[in-house]
């Protein structure tokens, strides 16, 4: 189990969901608080306006699901699948990944900061407009993602792989350009600046 921040141990459940088909369920609205969900099947489901609080998600299917203005708070993830889910608005502050599947994933706005991805397998993934802030992606494998016009300030890259990522309009304070691998990445020219200052470079306008 990869490590939150800090050493901060998971938050305990109280009550479980164990091995159900919630395939194409519609959770808008709904509430669930230190719920502890395993091998449950959320194929296809959908929710607005839901919000899952201190929750942990054990081998659950998240494929193709679709969350708008939704809430995961301080959750954790281990061994989910999230192939073809959508994520718009939704806030996942402190939540923390391990192991997890992404391939396909598409989020547009919303809040992750203090979110957890030590090691995450984000190759070709899709983040969009989204806070960000202190986010641990120290050596997460993010190959041609998309990480645009996102707030990334004070985020973890130490071992970052970014190669061909989409990086542009995003703040990138904090990354270290030599400690993360940014080979043929995409950048716009005020990132061009931020991170030749970071190498210690002069820029002359």
């Amino acid at each position: 189990m990869a490590e939150r921040r800090g050493g901060v141990p998971a938050p305990e459940c109280d009550t479980s969901v164990l091995g159900e088909d919630w395939y194409g369920r519609d959770l808008s609205g709904q509430t669930f608080e230190r719920t502890l969900f395993a091998d449950v099947d959320m194929t296809e489901t959908a929710s607005a306006g839901a919000v899952f609080r201190e929750c942990s998600f054990r081998g659950v299917k998240f494929n193709a699901s679709r969350h708008e203005e939704s809430a995961f708070l301080n959750c954790t993830f281990t061994a989910c699948n999230f192939f073809d889910a959508r994520f718009v608005g939704t806030k996942m502050t402190g939540s923390m990944f391990d192991r997890c599947e992404f391939a396909l994933l598409q989020v547009e706005g919303g809040d992750w900061s203090f979110v957890g991805f030590p090691g995450a397998a984000l190759e070709g993934a899709s983040f969009i407009g989204v806070r960000m802030r202190e986010a641990d992606l120290t050596f997460a494998r993010c190959t041609k993602a998309t990480l645009s016009h996102c707030d990334l300030s004070a985020s973890w890259f130490h071992g970052a792989d970014l190669s061909e990522a989409t990086l542009t309009g995003s703040d990138l304070a904090g990354l270290d350009p030599v400690e993360t691998t940014l080979k043929g990445a995409y950048i716009d020219d005020h990132q061009a600046v931020q991170l030749a200052e970071a190498m210690g470079l002069r820029v002359i306008a």
